[in-house]
């Protein structure tokens, strides 16, 4: 059995054309659908994927009827091909009950699998210069944005070691725990702590 979806995007449309082809075709039952391309429900075509059986086909007008993305549209015709339901597309011209039909759907989840890889490899690729420019990808579990910078700027503070931690705890006004707990979150190896003049302090002489 053949069965016809025809779909417009706005009440001003027609679907006269659509269903002339599809009636042309020998679609015995035509289901209608008036939805714009935002809405994600689309009842009548729920309906026709649930009376479908295997050895029936399913035909529209154009690929662009049935799926609003190569994503979307792949994974309809993968799920009529699970039903063992075919597929044909009147202006492309592809129907999947012939071994050209086949080729094609091979090409598009091909395609759709390339652009998935090429996502993947772009947010990697992201991820990696954000760590090459030495930026904070989210913020830290237990520490404030405000927290986040005075811990950086001990951690620098520190490994220069021209102040004591005295010296860094005056300079950032921040007692001793708080210094070493930004000191341990930004893996700072801890140093035998010698005595030191404190800049800060100020002293006669």
């Amino acid at each position: 059995m053949r069965l016809g979806y025809a779909r417009v995007s706005t009440e001003d449309q027609h679907l006269s054309l659509q269903i002339d082809a599809l009636k042309k075709l020998g679609c015995e039952n035509i289901y209608q659908e008036k939805v714009s391309s935002t809405q994600a429900e689309r009842p009548a075509l729920a309906t026709l994927l649930s009376h479908l059986r295997a050895g029936d086909t399913l035909v529209v007008w154009r690929l662009d009827r049935l799926g609003r993305s190569l994503k979307e549209l792949i994974a309809l015709i993968t799920t009529l091909s699970e039903k063992q339901v075919h597929f044909t597309s009147l202006n492309e011209n592809i129907d999947t009950s012939t071994p050209t039909g086949q080729l094609v759907f091979h090409i598009f989840c091909a395609l759709a699998e390339f652009e998935r890889e090429l996502i993947r490899q772009r947010t990697l690729a992201g991820l990696q210069a954000a760590r090459d420019r030495r930026q904070v990808l989210g913020r830290p579990k237990g520490l404030s944005k405000a927290a986040l910078q005075k811990a950086q700027a001990a951690a620098s503070l520190y490994r220069d070691g021209s102040l004591s931690v005295r010296g860094i705890c005056t300079h950032l006004y921040i007692a001793p725990p708080t210094l070493y707990r930004y000191l341990k979150h930004e893996k700072v190896i801890l140093k035998a702590e010698k005595p030191k003049v404190d800049i800060l302090a100020g002293h006669n002489g």
